[in-house]
């Protein structure tokens, strides 16, 4: 059984009625709802009302309250004024996606000293009917609108083993945001599950932390990469840069590869101070027994650099953008 944050079921909206004229409203309004059949759930100035019937209970609110002292959220999610609601509304298409599994991946090189492909990050994209791509900003906004990141973070993980099958001996680079799993146990069981049955070896898979730099509850990424551990796969940090907190954790979490953040990768080979950047990120991932990964070059020059200074691996357009069709 699935968790309700990965199951993709009708929204609910749930309304907070404040000010002297709306209170003074409210019992003939809910008198209104419940013969209407709209209303799902009431407690004090409170109300639950099904998706399907917003609209009609958004035009009686014009109509009859005032709107500005009606709040609403959804999943228990922060309450936000109901002039907001359409932006809820209008990206409902999201749950089409995220339920039918609407998105395919491809394929970004990893490469070695030698320029040899030595893995593959597996990007997410989302196609449309007419061919063209939803970019993903709007996709992860969309979702994020309508509480879908759990279940849009899980689809795109679980589209990624399916794809990392077909790499054979390389390894794959997996995205996942570490808030959209709840329990590593739990919400994982369906990703190694998925893997077994594919026949995938464990230490092929790569999974990468998404915004390492904006992960505020360390233990609970802990518990998530020891959970990767223990079943055997590798893990990474991105977007790895000077920040005071993200080198500290790295001792404690010790993964597998580090990524120094492409801010300090582009332009490295004629700038000093990404230059020391670049070297302490070095020294930190060689005392943790991380391997160190330079994403985002598009410059031979900065390649040449990053190569003679000690870094083992490399990603950018300089290489190979992500592509649906693998790089030999």
């Amino acid at each position: 059984m699935e968790c309700n944050n990965c199951q993709v079921n009708d929204l609910k909206f749930e309304f907070k009625v404040d000010g002297d004229f709306n209170l003074s409203l409210l019992d003939s309004v809910l008198k209104h709802l419940k013969r209407r059949n709209i209303l799902v759930d009431t407690k004090e100035n409170k109300f639950i009302v099904n998706e399907s019937d917003v609209r009609d209970f958004i035009d009686f609110c014009e109509d009859h309250m005032d709107t500005s002292q009606i709040l609403f959220r959804i999943s228990k999610q922060t309450w936000e004024p109901i002039t907001k609601i359409e932006e809820v509304l209008n990206v409902q298409w999201i749950d089409e996606v995220i339920k039918k599994q609407l998105m395919i991946c491809h394929y970004q090189p990893i490469v070695n000293v030698e320029e040899q492909v030595f893995a593959y990050e597996l990007l997410a994209r989302f196609p449309k009917e007419d061919g063209s791509m939803i970019y993903p900003n709007e996709i992860f906004s969309a979702a994020k609108a309508r509480g879908r990141l759990y279940a849009l973070d899980r689809a795109c993980r679980m589209t990624a083993v399916k794809h990392a099958a077909v790499i054979k001996e390389k390894k794959a680079f997996i995205n996942f945001i570490p808030t959209s799993i709840y329990s590593p146990e739990f919400c994982l069981k369906s990703t190694t599950a998925l893997a077994e049955k594919l026949g995938i070896n464990p230490v092929q898979l790569v999974f990468e932390v998404v915004e390492t730099e904006k992960v505020e509850d360390i233990e609970h990424l802990k518990r998530i990469l020891t959970f990767y551990k223990e079943k055997g796969f590798e893990y990474a940090l991105d977007d790895v840069g000077e920040g005071y907190s993200t080198m500290e954790m790295l001792t404690d979490i010790k993964p597998n590869y580090m990524k120094l953040d492409m801010k300090y990768v582009q332009g490295v080979s004629n700038d000093v101070t990404k230059q020391a950047i670049a070297q302490k990120f070095l020294e930190k991932a060689v005392e943790v027994g991380s391997t160190p990964l330079a994403e985002g070059i598009e410059e031979q020059e900065d390649f040449e650099w990053l190569k003679k200074t000690g870094y083992k691996l490399f990603q950018g357009y300089y290489f190979g953008k992500p592509a649906a069709n693998l790089l030999s």
